[in-house]
């Protein structure tokens, strides 16, 4: 269960990271202390100062475990893409060599088996796991990663490997709470594995040993097991652990294990019940995802605010010690005109090449739909009429002829194949290409995952729309900051265009750019929206449904 996950990641993050091998402790900044004493707390305020440790550490280890108590708060609020994007910056912080980042490694590679689980990328879970018990040197977190691992195993439906693991860490456990979470786990999967199997006095131990501990997260998971395998043998049982599970999971605060006891009393509830329960579950539902889409924009918002204003502290110190060495800025500013006038002709050359490439692409797509038309047609004509004449049907020319209209077809789909490259890193350079001294380009959430649903069509529709909305944006918006966001919602993919130039008076007057961007977008089955109500600027949405 998802609450269960995260307290055994926060044990490690809280702890893990900072355990050391020497007696040195890591010197921590006052962000990064101010940070902690938020942390779960105020957790958009122990976010925010997180960041702020990220870009003003110079210590490599504590800018990893910021980035790693950053995943929690992220992975807590839902945002499980934004946890794996801070672990995965984390881990470039991190040396597989030093001794005293090896804890933090472990407890990375953890976090980000645990994030797989959750998308049920089984195979990917099993290997972080097996990279944490690699770098680990706590043997009490090597059983915790092991039970980790087996329940992996066990979703996957591989219960035998799952068991084993489980019979290895009851065998070396010691701790009241964790023994009984292995012990229930170990017993639901061995009836998973075989119906037959009675799970009961191992369930019933478990949860004994829970209640004297007043393991209340150990209580609620115990519920769940007795309710999943009293549901069909004993139905009012299976109730009445659900209605237990309920009470906890409120008592908890924990609205994934509600939403789970709910949907199972729908199921299992009389009829006039079933309403009541339904009602409660739809609006769990819809507070959670609003919450957490409200936490991911929070969460882009402070690393976007951190970034902008650290870009603008360093103007600040550019203008300072420009009123005490004029004349070095002086000589420094033509230099820097020459390379930015460089660059910009560098910059607009290949702008006007890529657009060359893109007219001469969308000419040869014009003319093999041409060929197909005309030419691959005309030829099936005449192999039609061909095959009507007995005295011509088996003349070998007729072959020949049907020969040639499947190479005219294989012509009209003939399309231009990309470089060998991941296309978040390419919309990233087509992006990145447009800024310069006077206008900063900032993209959030454009992460190799979130491209991996997108067929190639979109992708390619996509970067031209980008592209053509970029053209606009630098000949005619006079923007200085420019974000582009972009996220998944469910089944759709949203990518949010923002800048502060002077923006567009009055309705959207389609040009030649605009018409093909919208005759783009109606391709893969999107929408793009134009709001030009905002006081200063432009804002653009794309939306289009996931592939």
């Amino acid at each position: 269960m998802k609450k269960i996950y995260f307290l055994l990641f926060f044990l490690l993050a809280a702890f893990a990271c900072k355990k050391r091998n020497n007696t040195q402790a890591p010197i921590k900044n006052q962000n990064f202390e101010i940070a902690e004493s938020f942390f779960f707390k105020n957790n958009d305020s122990s976010f925010y100062y997180f960041n702020k440790v990220t870009t003003t550490s110079k210590d490599s280890l504590q800018v990893a475990m910021a980035y790693n108590y950053m995943a929690v708060i992220q992975s807590d609020a839902g945002d499980y893409f934004g946890g794996q994007e801070s672990l995965t910056l984390s881990l470039g912080f991190l040396n597989e060599q030093k001794e005293t980042d090896l804890a933090c490694l472990a407890s990375n590679y953890n976090e980000l088996g645990l994030n797989s689980t959750y998308f049920k990328k089984y195979t990917d879970a099993i290997n972080y796991y097996n990279l944490a018990l690699k770098f680990c040197r706590n043997d009490s977190y090597k059983l915790q990663f092991l039970n980790n691992k087996a329940l992996a195993y066990q979703k996957s439906g591989a219960y035998s490997k799952a068991i084993d693991i489980y019979n290895e860490v009851l065998a070396k456990i010691s701790n009241k709470k964790e023994y009984a979470r292995v012990l229930s786990n170990a017993a639901k999967t061995k009836w998973l594995q075989n119906p037959n199997y009675n799970p009961l006095a191992d369930f019933s131990k478990a949860l004994q040993i829970r209640y004297s501990e007043k393991d209340e997260w150990g209580q609620n998971a115990s519920y769940s097991h007795l309710a999943d395998y009293y549901e069909k043998k004993k139905p009012d049982s299976a109730f009445s652990y659900l209605q237990k599970m309920y009470l906890i999971a409120t008592k908890l605060n924990s609205p994934d294990d509600r939403l789970e006891a709910l949907q199972k009393l729908i199921k299992l509830s009389p009829a006039a019940a079933t309403k009541q329960y339904f009602q409660k579950y739809q609006n769990i539902d819809d507070s959670l995802q609003t919450a957490r889409s409200a936490a991911k924009n929070q969460f882009a918002l402070i690393r976007y605010d951190t970034e902008k204003s650290k870009a603008d502290n360093l103007v600040l110190q550019k203008d300072n010690e420009g009123k005490r060495y004029q004349i070095i800025i002086l000589i420094f500013g033509i230099v820097l005109l020459i390379v930015v006038g460089t660059l910009w002709y560098k910059k607009r050359k290949q702008r006007l090449e890529l657009e060359a490439q893109n007219t001469i692409r969308e000419n040869k797509l014009k003319t093999s739909q041409k060929v197909h038309d005309v030419v691959a047609n005309g030829l099936y004509r005449i192999m039609s009429k061909l095959d009507n004449q007995e005295t011509l049907k088996d003349n070998p020319i007729v072959n020949e002829i049907e020969e040639l209209y499947e190479q005219s077809r294989d012509l009209s789909y003939e399309r231009p194949k990309s470089k060998n490259q991941a296309f978040n890193e390419k919309i990233a350079d087509t992006l990145k290409s447009f800024a310069s001294e006077s206008t900063r380009v900032v993209l959030v959430g454009n992460s190799p995952t979130f491209w991996e649903m997108v067929s190639e069509q979109a992708k390619d529709e996509v970067e031209h729309i980008l592209q053509e909305l970029m053209v606009n944006m630098d000949k005619h918006s006079q923007a200085s900051d420019v974000v582009i966001k972009f996220e998944q919602a469910q089944q759709k993919i949203n990518i949010y265009y923002t800048d502060n130039g002077i923006g567009i008076s009055g309705k959207v007057q389609p040009n030649n750019g605009l018409t093909n961007t919208g005759t783009r977008i109606a391709a893969i089955g999107g929408t793009i929206t134009f709001d030009t109500n905002v006081e200063k600027g432009l804002k653009i949405k794309i939306s289009f449904p996931v592939s």
